[in-house]
């Protein structure tokens, strides 16, 4: 009997590996696992079995071994099935480009088995959401490479799929439609529990979309969790506090934050500026130092590692191990 937790996974990938005719390993034994609402970021460098994985997910190519499991289907065996349920956007997207906006639109709601009043609605919605409604019966020849970006988010929003694989989505698209669209990713997960897995090397946004992420090397995913756990993983858990203080007079503040315990190091940035290296969130006791020895304290911020950081030192990590 599957465990709750097997229960809330909507992909499970396990042991999958893809080896071609010539011995080249493009997936080396690569286990997932997708929760029903969740944002999950798969990184890596280009060549190490990300678009594999996804073709292989989407039953586009068979794997040589392990298994693979979306929504309790196997793509290779009900592969309609799964492409109903699941929507795509490649990095290289495929319309068809002499019909119009909305004609490829049809073609993919027709798919679905839809009836002409339901597939205008979805159509009208979803393009009014893409802000793309005075160019939709125009040919898609005739968009630019972010209207086609746009375009294929609209489709995705069309199929309203339990989960939705976007490779590059926000590639070629001005600021202002990528903040709209991580907006929409974030209502589609919460409003209607929608799954994401999300390819980016954006790795700005993906951190702040993504509630975990992957990092993808030769064809395996070693490490993978939220990015609190990655930098655990790579930097042993410490964070850093920017602490900032009035005139200090003759005391040594840098004495000071060295008698707390749980800091690991200190360093002074500029006048009354000190960044502190700490193993957790130690604020209250940096303050309640700082106050005893009548420091007046202005302001302390939490630096925790960014995802670039996390993704930089994880490929040192590997490059120097090669």
């Amino acid at each position: 009997m599957a465990t709750e937790r097997q229960s809330a996974n909507v992909v499970t990938l396990r042991n999958l590996s893809k080896i071609y005719g010539n011995n080249t390993v493009a997936v080396d034994s690569l286990s997932l696992e997708l929760r029903k609402g969740e944002v999950f970021g798969i990184l890596g460098p280009n060549g190490a079995g990300k678009t594999t994985t996804i073709r292989m997910m989407l039953g586009l190519t068979e794997p040589t071994s392990g298994s693979i499991d979306i929504l309790g289907m196997d793509p290779l065996r009900t592969p309609l099935e799964v492409k109903r349920n699941v929507a795509y956007m490649p990095d290289d997207m495929g319309f068809y480009e002499d019909m119009s906006g909305y004609e490829n639109l049809d073609y993919t709601a027709r798919f679905l088995g839809l009836g002409y009043d339901e597939r205008r609605s979805r159509i009208l919605a979803a393009v009014s959401r893409m802000r793309l409604e005075h160019r939709l019966s125009d040919r898609v020849r005739t968009y630019s490479h972010g209207m086609k970006r746009r375009l294929a988010l609209a489709e995705v929003l069309v199929k309203r799929p339990a989960i939705a694989i976007l490779d590059e989505p926000t590639q070629g698209l001005d600021p202002h439609s990528t903040a709209e669209f991580l907006t929409l990713i974030r209502s589609l997960k919460k409003e209607e529990g929608m799954s994401v897995i999300l390819a980016s090397h954006h790795l700005d946004e993906v951190q702040s979309i993504c509630d975990r992420v992957g990092l993808f090397h030769a064809g395996r995913m070693d490490l993978s969790g939220t990015v609190d756990e990655l930098a655990t993983r790579l930097f042993g858990g410490k964070m850093e506090v920017v602490v900032e203080v009035g005139e200090t007079g003759n005391r040594d503040v840098a004495k000071i934050l060295g008698t707390i315990g749980g800091v690991s190091h200190i360093l002074q940035e500029k006048e009354g500026v000190y960044r502190v290296t700490v193993d957790s969130d130690i604020r209250p006791g940096i303050a309640s130092a700082l106050v005893d020895s009548d420091v007046a304290l202005y302001s302390m911020d939490v630096h925790r590692h960014t995802l670039d950081a996390v993704y930089q030192a994880y490929y040192k990590e590997v490059h120097d191990a090669a």
